[in-house]
């Protein structure tokens, strides 16, 4: 396999995964968490989180093409997501309910899958398929698993650092960011897919 490491396209896939699973963002939802089931395991979540999202990296292509779906496609459906969670992000609005059910150890869920390992970071990761190489890509989920593994570890002593307010400024600075990336992978894959018809 012809691996090439290029420190670009991971900082862009890793940027654009931070912004989608928005761990600064939901913070909120996770002292929330800790306070009902009293213990959150950091290392069983974000490990977890990030087996699914490598997973679904790697088999999530021949799920589409056993569906007849093309990357291409996934990639403007991936867009919109990202545009609706960018939107959600900005405004302060929610448009997709999460089930805070606890029945089952809040560390994998609803915490790995799928507040972390959700939708949005799924949809993602095949969007960003069709853009960069696999090894770049994974090497962005790695680090996003650790930086998750960090916040979760240290959650009430962000909230307690920075603040509510704090925590909204974070979220609508990666909603514009993230907004900005939507468009450009819209615009890249709906062009590739007139180009194939």
């Amino acid at each position: 396999m012809d691996i090439q490491l290029n420190f670009k396209e991971i900082f862009t896939a890793f940027m654009i995964l931070f912004a989608v699973i928005d761990i600064i963002g939901n913070i909120p939802i996770i002292i929330d968490l800790r306070k009902k089931v009293g213990h959150i395991e950091s290392g069983k979540a974000s490990t977890i989180a990030g087996i699914i999202m490598i997973v679904f990296l790697f088999l999530g292509q021949t799920i589409l093409s056993f569906l007849g779906v093309g990357v291409n496609s996934f990639a403007v459906a991936g867009a919109f997501i990202l545009f609706f969670i960018a939107l959600e992000m900005i405004l302060g609005i929610t448009l997709y309910k999460q089930d805070e059910s606890s029945t089952m150890t809040a560390s994998v869920f609803p915490l790995a899958f799928p507040l972390i390992a959700g939708p949005g970071s799924l949809t993602t990761l095949l969007s960003l398929r069709a853009e960069y190489r696999i090894e770049n890509i994974i090497i962005a989920v790695i680090l996003n698993v650790i930086i998750i593994f960090i916040v979760l570890k240290t959650s009430s002593r962000i909230e307690r650092m920075i603040g509510q307010n704090g925590i909204n400024i974070i979220r609508k600075v990666f909603g514009v960011i993230l907004l900005a990336i939507a468009v450009k992978l819209f615009a890249q894959n709906i062009k590739a897919l007139f180009e194939m018809a």
